[in-house]
């Protein structure tokens, strides 16, 4: 998306690491052109990290589920500090092992000693204390690292006015160390890490999007752009018909498993931010239909395939993601129109009338974007933005 000069990143992962906090920056950072390292000890590129899903469930605390399995791309031993811009850590249960780590604690002070953003997240912070990196500074994290954080000789920060997880916005920044209660917040990290490695974000008017979904939406397709347009200042919306506001919609993970066909495992909870009845096409500049099964939900219902031929009508930019390209099928959308489509949707696109652009991951045609899946999410969001007229470049 134009970057001025080339920027990188590198994310330090590992087994049962939370699934968000890798994937979210892993993805909107190569949206935006920057290159990201993804690394682990003992782990060589190609092989892959066990994530983790944390998701309150009703119990006192929140339950760990399985979740995607994510593929590293580069080697651990062959990091050159000096070779990147920011480091992200995500949280999750690795970072208990990776904190008597020397050799992870040595590129962590590294990044530290040139001042380059550092980016915590939920337990992660248990890291910067056992390389000593939290003496004096403010830190904020999961509320049981607060022992951690002042006997390492930091000052803890709590956001106030929380009451359940989706109250999480905040990215504290206190020199090149960013900290977050968890992956609620990625608008505001995204944001300030943007900010922390010299971004700008341009911007021709203000945005407003709308998110259509329902039970069984695809995790990531649902959450990655949903954050990545947060942290550019757009006024994002989640509406369900049979909802309303401040209820949540379980989410699916689909991942590659070595079936005929990718598993499927429950995701997080995302939370309804509008009441379907509030909802106007007139408020909204686009339309965002993610993937998973619950497109098969939507399209059952004449009020979501009304609200799809309302965008339509208005000439709005309206995006579809894997399965999306069904209840944009059954609106008339694709008719005419260059469309990626994974296999699953090849017979719905040619029926709905699209023409299939089987090499492309991602299509553009007038104010239709259109994505095969969650792994083409860099590319759907870049197309995206370009049609909202939003770029970000690094001076």
């Amino acid at each position: 998306m134009g970057s001025v000069v080339e920027k990188s990143a590198l994310i330090i992962c590992g087994d049962y690491m939370e699934d968000f906090e890798v994937m979210v920056p892993f993805q909107v950072l190569q949206a935006f052109g920057v290159r990201v390292d993804c690394v682990s000890p003992t782990k060589l590129p190609g092989q892959k990290c066990f994530t983790a899903i944390h998701v309150s469930l009703g119990f006192e605390h929140y339950s760990e589920l399985p979740g995607h399995s994510f593929t590293l791309n580069s080697n651990f031993n062959e990091v050159e500090v000096g070779c990147y811009d920011a480091l992200v850590i995500p949280g999750g249960r690795f970072t208990e092992l990776f904190s008597v780590d020397d050799r992870v604690l040595s590129i962590v002070k590294a990044f530290a000693e040139a001042g380059k953003p550092i980016v915590t997240t939920c337990h992660s912070q248990l890291i910067l204390a056992a390389a000593g990196l939290l003496k004096g500074k403010k830190c904020t994290a999961f509320a049981s690292m607060k022992p951690v954080i002042e006997l390492a000789g930091g000052i803890w920060w709590e956001q106030p006015g929380i009451t359940s997880p989706f109250d999480i916005t905040a990215c504290l920044k206190d020199g090149n160390i960013l900290s977050s209660i968890g992956w609620p917040a990625h608008a505001e990290i995204l944001k300030t890490l943007f900010e922390s490695m010299g971004a700008r974000i341009h911007t021709t008017k203000a945005n407003s999007v709308l998110f259509l979904c329902g039970d069984y939406v695809e995790d990531y397709e649902f959450n990655v752009p949903f954050r990545a347009l947060q942290a550019l200042g757009c006024k994002v919306d989640a509406v369900t018909p049979s909802k309303k506001k401040g209820e949540t919609c379980v989410t699916a993970i689909h991942d590659d498993e070595g079936a005929q066909a990718f598993s499927e495992k429950r995701g997080h909870n995302l939370v309804i931010t509008a009441n379907w009845s509030d909802v106007s096409v007139y408020d909204y500049d686009c339309l965002v239909v993610p993937g998973g099964r619950s497109p098969e939900l939507l399209v059952m219902n004449d009020k979501a395939v009304t609200l799809v031929k309302e965008f339509a009508e208005k000439n709005r930019v309206i995006a579809g993601v894997g399965q999306g390209q069904w209840l944009l099928a059954a609106a008339g959308v694709l008719k005419g129109k260059r469309c990626a489509c994974g296999d699953g949707m090849k017979v719905m696109v040619k029926i709905g009338g699209g023409e299939l652009e089987e090499s492309k991951g991602c299509v553009s045609d007038g104010k239709l974007v259109t994505a095969v899946g969650w792994p083409a999410l860099p590319s759907f969001i870049s197309h995206l933005s370009k049609l909202l007229g939003l770029s970000l470049s690094f001076e």
